[in-house]
């Protein structure tokens, strides 16, 4: 409950230029604010102030006709109250219906009201939509003008500049209208000074676009940085991070995602496109009341834009729906399901619309497989599921000790170098490779294609010995030299993409885990495909193929391995499993392929949790000392709500407020000698008989409109939270009413209740604090954070990394 924001006179943060904190490793400053307003700045809990003596003059004021500004909002970095916001809409929806049978206009607006949640869908799916073609488009170019530009056309990337050559099939790739930088300098492209010269400028222009973007996420969206997952659950699970998904984050992290992926960093572009659409979910909020107002109500609408964002970044609008449900969402009501599911489906129709890649596919790496798979294949599969959680364990522990390392040394205070370091290294190995050297993106797709009669691809490259095939299915062959090459090389791409991506995620500019899990996978899946086919080519006749493999028969397909090997990595990483398989599964467009995917998906799942529990972003969450309640794990100890509560047995007594003795000054004295964001009020410091409970942003707001706009409130004022104030002297000053911010119901437990019942309480009714009492007396406080202490401290770890209220 600790809030250290206050300053007399204002009930704005007390926060300055220098006030830095660290989000997802980003220097997130708090002057971001004005980016998201407050937002219940017309609502809250409506205050009366009735002044006067018994026998003196009476000043009454009706708030309900000019609601306080401010008073029933949260301070920056505090959790919601989930019970009183879902209560306000309650309040709200009865008085609309209410009054819809009084009026034919009343009967509109309840209609309007109504029908707003799917137009903010709509909006939302348009715009997330169009962002991610834009990306898509923009990307595209930009990763092929660091090899050469189109004549024809500046803006044409590589393949849509080939589109209109003369070229035969095979050199589709060499269109006279495509010029490397070597050949637009030199005037040829051969030789060792040609292959340098490209060498540099692919180099130059891989730091010009890092430099770039990490400059753009410094000086104006520090919270532009990242994949923004992390921060986003812990936003979904009630906690406010001002100017996280505001307009400013939204423009830079469009812009700087083009730029990051471009440079060739090892990173993707589908984490970060959950975080633009939650941002265009935040933003189209403020044109509808209902949400603007209600923070519960926004983050229904946030559940829904993040499955929009994993709509059009796979072009899976189910596995969006799913991811949503699965990863992000921390409450996900049936109404919010099928709200998502319409977003996912007018973002991936926008982006189908838009078509960026010009093959009417939503993704770059689509692929369809034909040959059914065998069932002692299995092996091979969970095989790769096995790799894909040891994997993931490795890299989950080897990054968030190298985030560790970045925000407890010196190496944190310089990100830009940081990432010009990281960029140079990623962009000299990557050259001499041509597997590391294309976009990620194009190298998922290269693995994932099954080799038909027409492909150029050294992965394609075997001895063709056959007289005549039936259509694109082609007998398993003996590998040809370009195989073997195309192996080496992705064995040294392989190596060079399991360390390279330890150190790229985390740094300064927006970068997304998916692809880089998934290209690790793929290229072990490969590997594995092409051996296994290898050998059932020379060895048919052993048992185990014997059955099912005959000479000249399609038996193995290395891309579906590659494919398996994908979706085994990033469950390794995430620990995602329903939502993954159906991903892939619409990735594929082939149902058949279900139970490899699942299979891998569960083995790796099982294996990462055995060496650790957590996933990527649940260990970002731990490392920022976010205040999430993980609901998948339980609270099996054996400790009582007195064990937690405060005060403890050492402390000072709890802060309280009295119902109707305390004056205005007793008050003002309690807000700035404590940091704490809500004090119970009780009858009376010798009973302790509680009340209720009142925020402290309430109190100063409305104590402060009261010396503003209501005339005789002075110091010695005497503050009443009851409807009949005790009987005052004649000569006295007004009295100040303030039951109407006051909560009277807040959320009791006795101080013997299980610590197991309360995490509980806390996880599911999605609580900020929670009283303690002893006989119907109040005996102490439980917040989120002392909670997240006690399960820390329980797991023996330190109590003091939860940061945050």
């Amino acid at each position: 409950m600790d809030q250290k924001g206050y300053r007399r006179g204002s009930f704005q943060s007390a926060t300055s230029d220098e006030d830095m904190l660290e989000i997802a490793g980003a220097s997130g400053d708090f002057s971001m604010a004005d980016d998201d307003p407050p937002l219940d700045r017309e609502m809250g809990g409506f205050s009366s102030h009735n002044g006067g003596g018994m026998n003196g003059t009476s000043t009454m004021m009706d708030f309900l006709e000019e609601p306080l500004p401010g008073v029933g909002t949260y301070e920056d970095f505090n959790t919601i109250d989930w019970v009183r916001e879902k209560s306000r809409d309650r309040d709200r929806h009865r008085e609309i219906t209410n009054r819809s049978k009084e009026s034919t206009w009343a009967l509109l607006h309840s209609v309007s009201d109504a029908f707003s949640g799917w137009l903010l869908m709509l909006l939302i799916g348009l715009l997330a939509g169009s962002l991610a073609g834009l990306i898509d488009i923009s990307a595209h170019w930009m990763t092929d003008l660091k090899e050469g530009v189109c004549l024809a056309g500046f803006w044409f990337n590589h393949e849509h500049c080939c589109w209109k050559s003369n070229t035969t099939f095979t050199d589709r790739d060499k269109c006279p209208e495509w010029k490397s930088w070597s050949q637009l300098i030199l005037g040829h492209g051969e030789g060792a000074f040609a292959y340098i010269l490209n060498y540099l400028m692919y180099v130059t222009w891989a730091l010009m676009f890092s430099l770039l973007a990490v400059l753009l996420v410094k000086g104006f969206a520090p919270y532009a940085c990242g994949s923004g997952i992390p921060e986003i659950k812990t936003i979904l699970s009630g906690f406010i991070i001002r100017g996280y998904l505001g307009k400013w984050t939204l423009v830079i992290k469009t812009i700087t995602l083009v730029l990051a992926v471009s440079s060739g960093l090892s990173l993707g572009k589908e984490g970060p496109l959950v975080h633009v659409a939650c941002c265009c979910g935040n933003i189209l909020c403020h044109l509808f009341t209902k949400y603007r107002k209600n923070e519960a109500k926004r983050r229904e609408v946030l559940s829904a834009a993040a499955a929009a964002g994993v709509s059009v970044a796979f072009g899976a609008p189910i596995g969006g729906v799913l991811f949503s449900l699965e990863e992000v969402s921390y409450y996900f009501p049936l109404k919010t399901l099928w709200r998502s599911f319409f977003a996912a489906l007018v973002a991936a129709f926008t982006l189908r619309s838009i078509n960026p890649f010009g093959n009417s596919r939503l993704v770059l790496f689509y692929v369809e497989f034909h040959m059914p798979w065998h069932l002692l294949e299995l092996v091979p599969f969970i095989l790769l599921g096995i790799f894909g959680g040891l994997w993931g364990a490795f890299f989950i522990r080897s990054n968030i000790a190298w985030c560790r390392r970045r925000k407890t040394t010196r190496l944190g205070k310089y990100p830009v170098l940081e990432v010009f370091v990281v960029t140079a290294i990623t962009a000299i190995l990557a050259f001499p490779n041509e597997y590391t050297r294309m976009s990620t993106s194009e190298l998922i797709s290269e693995l994932f294609n099954d080799c038909g009669i027409l492909d150029s691809s050294k992965l394609c490259e075997y001895v063709n010995d056959f007289n005549s095939t039936k259509g694109d299915d082609l007998p398993d062959r003996a590998a040809g030299p370009g195989v073997y090459t195309a192996m080496w090389q992705l064995a040294l791409a392989l190596i060079m993409k399991v360390f390279i991506t330890i150190f790229t995620f985390g740094m300064k500019v927006p970068s997304g885990l998916f692809i880089p899990s998934m290209a690790v996978g793929a290229i072990a899946g490969r590997l594995l495909g092409v051996a296994v086919e290898q050998l059932a080519f020379y060895h048919h006749d052993w048992a185990i193929f014997s059955g099912w493999c005959s000479q000249g028969a399609d038996c193995i397909t290395p891309g579906l391995y590659a494919m398996v090997g994908a979706a085994a990595c990033l469950g390794g990483v995430t620990r995602m499993t329903v939502s993954l398989v159906v991903i892939m599964f619409e990735l594929t467009g082939g149902l058949e392929y279900i139970v490899p995917l699942m299979a891998a998906a569960m083995t790796s799942k099982w294996v990462a949790d055995a060496v650790g529990r957590e996933g990527i972003y649940d260990a970002h969450i731990r490392l920022n000392g976010y205040p999430f309640l993980e609901a998948k794990e339980e609270f099996s100890h054996k400790t009582r709500a007195m064990d937690v509560m405060r005060p403890r047995k050492s402390d000072p007594p709890l802060t309280v407020i009295t119902q109707d003795t305390m004056t205005v000054e007793d008050v003002e004295t309690i807000v700035t000698s404590t940091t704490y964001s809500g004090y119970p009020v009780v009858v009376s410091r010798a009973s302790q008989r509680l009340v209720g409970f009142v925020l402290r942003r309430d109190l100063i707001i409305s104590i402060e409109n009261a010396r503003k706009k209501q005339d005789g409130i002075v110091s010695t004022s005497v503050i009443c939270f009851t409807d009949y104030c005790p009987p005052l002297p004649p000569s006295s000053p007004s009295v100040l009413k303030l039951r109407s911010i006051l909560d009277l119901s807040p959320f009791t437990v006795t101080d013997e209740t299980p610590m197991e019942i309360v995490v509980d309480i806390f996880r599911k009714l999605g609580l900020r604090q929670c009283l303690v009492t002893h006989n119907g007396k109040l005996l102490g406080i439980i917040t989120k954070k002392d909670v997240l202490k006690h399960i820390a401290q329980m797991a023996n770890q330190d109590p003091d990394s939860i940061l945050f209220n």
